[in-house]
């Protein structure tokens, strides 16, 4: 949104910045933190919340701030930021409650901690922006309603794919076309991925090996295009989506015909989400777009747009914590959501099995050794029973499961106590799915 910088750029001549706060300071939380103290104009990162507050200072002091405050209350937390001093807490409810903060940033990729964060956030008065979709995939619609009690903003983040992909939605209904899917373009795909075979690739960037194990198993891209389908009412095609695999380069209007070959009938009422592996421009997006209006389908071959009725419309990369900044001044200024949750649930992310796993085993969760990730039907997760991926860390099996088997609840014992556990219940009695 090019008018955004406009509304910062103000806000800095006026020096009332939009005060964030952030909960995490990893690979992309640094990054975040960088984007916003050095390059970002009429916004302040005034505190970072870690369970390691060494990992937050480091964060402030790779930014260029070499002198944060620690906080152990709300209060302590104000004060100093009110009287200047960027500060660090090991606890993100001591920043989530204190006052003179505009909005909290969400990057642990956590369920269970990242939902505590985000209810504090919202009783206390903050617009929330998650660069968490394993959140956002699991509990996300819950989540939207205690916003929307509260008055505020609740969004997945700009530069995300999600964020991607739904800007580029919205600009594609804009000009007329009916989106009919929306698309992840990927350059791996391997479920078996652990820890193990991708801690050379994350010691190369400097990440961590679960997370990118996610990306590589797939684990992640359920939960983007989940989240994808639970803001636009789109579905999966089938378990797993279809994933067709190309060449590697092969032009993704190319690649996408392989789902307009199918015909309309793949598509639904409401439209699909999926993704294709090896096409080019990876890491990008991309939306396939029917025009029904004869005239305007002449415009768009005219322009270069392929031959009709379905368009490909992409964009060619996504740059993660650059674009946040624009997504929390989005919400903290025009009440806009990047990507929101509209109404109940469509998509969900089931657990699979990696290997053969014993009975009393514990679940690793999301980009672990255990479990990988499929995008299912919400209906069909609530029929069959499915496990939810994101619900699945720290799960003891009953029974022993077979590899690339789907897990059922029945098949584990949860932990007790769990605040995301009981926000699933209620996300299931808000919106029950025949």
């Amino acid at each position: 949104m090019i008018i955004v910088d406009r509304e910062l750029e103000k806000l800095e001549v006026q020096g009332r910045p939009i005060r964030v706060v952030m909960a995490g300071s990893g690979f992309m939380g640094k990054g975040i933190a960088r984007q916003i103290l050095r390059y970002t104009k009429g916004m302040d990162l005034v505190g970072i919340a870690n369970r390691n507050p060494d990992r937050a200072i480091g964060a402030f002091r790779e930014a260029g701030e070499e002198n944060p405050v620690f906080a152990d209350s709300p209060r302590s937390a104000e004060e100093s930021i009110s009287a200047g001093r960027r500060v660090v807490a090991q606890d993100s409810s001591v920043l989530c409650r204190a006052g003179g903060v505009d909005a909290v940033i969400e990057v642990t990729g956590t369920v269970e901690e990242a939902s505590r964060t985000v209810l504090e956030a919202l009783a206390h008065g903050k617009h929330v922006v998650m660069m968490n979709a394993e959140l956002d995939g699991t509990l996300g619609p819950i989540l939207k309603t205690y916003a929307d009690k509260a008055g505020l903003v609740l969004t997945n983040a700009d530069g995300d794919q999600p964020g991607v992909i739904l800007n580029l939605y919205r600009f594609v209904l804009g000009i007329g076309c009916r989106p009919v899917l929306a698309g992840n373009i990927k350059g791996l795909h391997d479920p078996y991925r652990t820890p193990e075979t991708q801690a050379g690739f994350a010691r190369k960037w400097g990440q961590n090996p679960r997370m990118v194990t996610s990306f590589a198993d797939g684990t992640k891209i359920s939960f983007e295009q989940a989240v994808v389908a639970n803001a636009t009412g789109m579905a999966v095609a089938r378990r797993g989506m279809l994933g067709p695999s190309f060449e590697i380069g092969t032009p993704i209007e190319t690649a996408s015909r392989f789902f307009t070959d199918k015909g309309s009938g793949l598509f639904g009422p409401a439209g699909i989400v999926d993704y294709v592996v090896g096409a080019s421009p990876a890491p990008g997006v991309f939306i396939l777009a029917e025009q029904r209006d004869e005239v305007q389908r002449n415009y768009l071959e005219l322009y270069k747009m392929g031959p009709g009725p379905y368009f490909c419309f992409h964009t060619p990369c996504h740059l993660c914590h650059f674009e946040v900044p624009t997504t929390v001044a989005r919400a903290v200024l025009f009440q806009d959501a990047a990507v929101s949750c509209e109404g109940p649930p469509r998509v969900g992310v089931a657990a699979a099995a990696k290997r053969d796993l014993a009975a009393g085993e514990t679940l690793d969760g999301p980009g672990g050794f255990s479990v990988y990730g499929l995008a299912e039907n919400s209906p069909l997760m609530k029929k069959e029973g499915l496990l939810p991926i994101g619900l699945s860390e720290g799960c003891r099996l009953l029974r022993p499961v077979r590899k690339d088997e789907i897990l059922k609840r029945k098949d584990v014992a949860f932990p007790e106590g769990l605040l995301s556990l009981r926000l699933e219940r209620e996300q299931d009695e808000r919106f029950p799915i025949a």
